[in-house]
C-alpha cells in the first residue's frame, strides 16, 4: 500500500469516479464496516433510488453528491481507497466498509481508456467501494443532508484550500512552528501531508524546520509557488497514468520523500532524513539546510 492519500490523490479520485457515475442511480447502498459508518440520521437506505450528481474533493476528503438533498463525506484515512468495479464483492471479502451499487447513466458516461471496462457505453451495473487495508479501520463515511455538509466539524475546522489558488503564506505561516509541521496542519492548510511536504519544501528550497514566522516575503512567494508547482504537476502525472479501476497503491511521483540516500535530482547531494516513531522527513543538506545535516531522532534514541 502507498502513504496517505493527499491531495493530489484524492483529487485524481474524484476526477476519475465523477466522470462515470454522475447520473449514476443508486441501487442499494451497504455498510459492511459498520465502524466506518459514523451517521445514523439520514439512514443509509435515504441513498437507494437517488442519483450521484458527482465527486469532488475537500482538503483530503471525498464528498459524493447525491440527489434528494444527501453527500456522503468519506475520509479515506492512512489505508482507505474509494474504487469503481465492475462487479460485486465477494462473500469474502474482508477490506470493504462501504458499498454503493449503482447503474449508469444509460446515455453513456465518458469514453473508455484502453482496456478499461467502464465508461462508454452506459447502462452498466458498477459498484462503489470504500475499500480499507490493515487493521485499524480508521476510514470512515458520513451520510449527511447537503446543508450540514459545510458545517461538519471535518470540513469547518480546515485551512484554506492548498491548490489550484492558495492564499498568501505569509500570514497564513506566521506561527514560531515548524514548515514541515505548519503545511500538515489541516486547520492551516488544506491538502498537504507527509509525502507531499517533503516535495514541496525541496522545491521550494527551505529547510523543513525553518519557522513559519521567519519567512520572508521572497521566501512565502517562492514556497506558494512550490506548492502550487508540485501538487499540479503530480495531478497532472496521475491524469496522465491512472485510469479506473483506480489501482489500491497509485505510482506517486515522489522525487525526495523516501528517497534518502540517493542523490538530489537537483545538485546530486545525498539526500538525509530525519527519523520520527511514524514517519520520516526527507531534505537535501544542500538546496534546504545550507550544507547543514540535521540532528536524527532515531540516532538520538540510540545514543541515549
Amino acid at each position: 500500500m502507498s502513504a496517505m492519500p493527499e491531495l493530489p490523490e484524492v483529487e485524481i479520485t474524484s476526477r476519475l469516479l465523477s466522470r462515470v457515475l454522475e447520473g449514476a442511480e443508486i441501487s442499494s447502498a451497504l455498510a459492511p464496516g459498520i465502524n466506518a459508518l459514523k451517521t445514523f440520521d439520514p439512514p443509509l437506505s435515504a441513498l437507494e433510488g437517488e442519483r450521484i450528481v458527482g465527486v469532488r474533493r475537500r482538503g483530503k476528503h471525498l464528498i459524493v453528491d447525491v440527489s434528494g438533498d444527501l453527500a456522503l463525506l468519506i475520509h479515506l484515512m492512512s489505508a482507505g481507497r474509494l474504487q469503481l468495479y465492475d462487479k460485486r464483492a465477494g462473500p469474502r471479502d474482508r477490506t470493504s466498509r462501504l458499498l454503493l451499487r449503482v447503474r449508469t447513466n444509460a446515455r453513456g458516461g465518458v469514453a473508455p481508456s484502453s482496456g478499461s471496462p467502464f465508461g462508454g457505453q452506459g447502462g452498466q451495473e458498477l459498484e462503489l467501494r470504500l475499500r480499507e487495508f490493515g487493521s485499524k479501520q480508521a476510514a470512515w463515511v458520513k451520510l449527511l443532508r447537503a446543508g450540514e455538509l459545510e458545517q461538519e466539524d471535518s470540513l469547518a475546522t480546515l485551512g484554506p484550500e492548498a491548490w489550484p489558488e492558495p492564499p498568501s503564506l505569509e500570514d497564513l505561516l506566521d506561527a514560531p512552528r515548524p514548515l514541515h509541521a505548519l503545511l500538515r496542519d489541516q486547520r492551516v492548510i488544506a491538502g498537504i501531508g507527509r509525502s507531499w511536504v517533503d516535495e514541496i519544501l525541496w522545491e521550494a528550497m527551505l529547510s523543513p524546520y525553518k519557522r513559519g514566522a521567519d519567512l520572508d516575503t521572497d521566501e512565502a512567494v517562492r514556497l506558494r509557488d512550490a506548492v502550487v508547482q508540485t501538487l499540479t504537476d503530480a495531478i497532472a502525472h496521475y491524469e496522465q497514468v491512472v485510469a479506473l479501476p483506480i489501482p489500491d497503491k497509485l505510482p506517486m511521483p515522489l522525487r525526495i520523500h523516501r528517497h534518502q540516500g540517493e542523490p538530489c535530482p537537483r545538485c546530486a547531494t545525498k539526500l538525509e532524513a530525519v527519523h520520527f516513531e511514524d514517519y520520516v522527513i526527507a531534505y537535501c543538506p544542500a538546496c534546504q539546510t545550507e550544507g547543514r545535516v540535521l540532528k536524527d531522532r532515531r540516532l538520538s534514541r540510540l545514543l541515549r
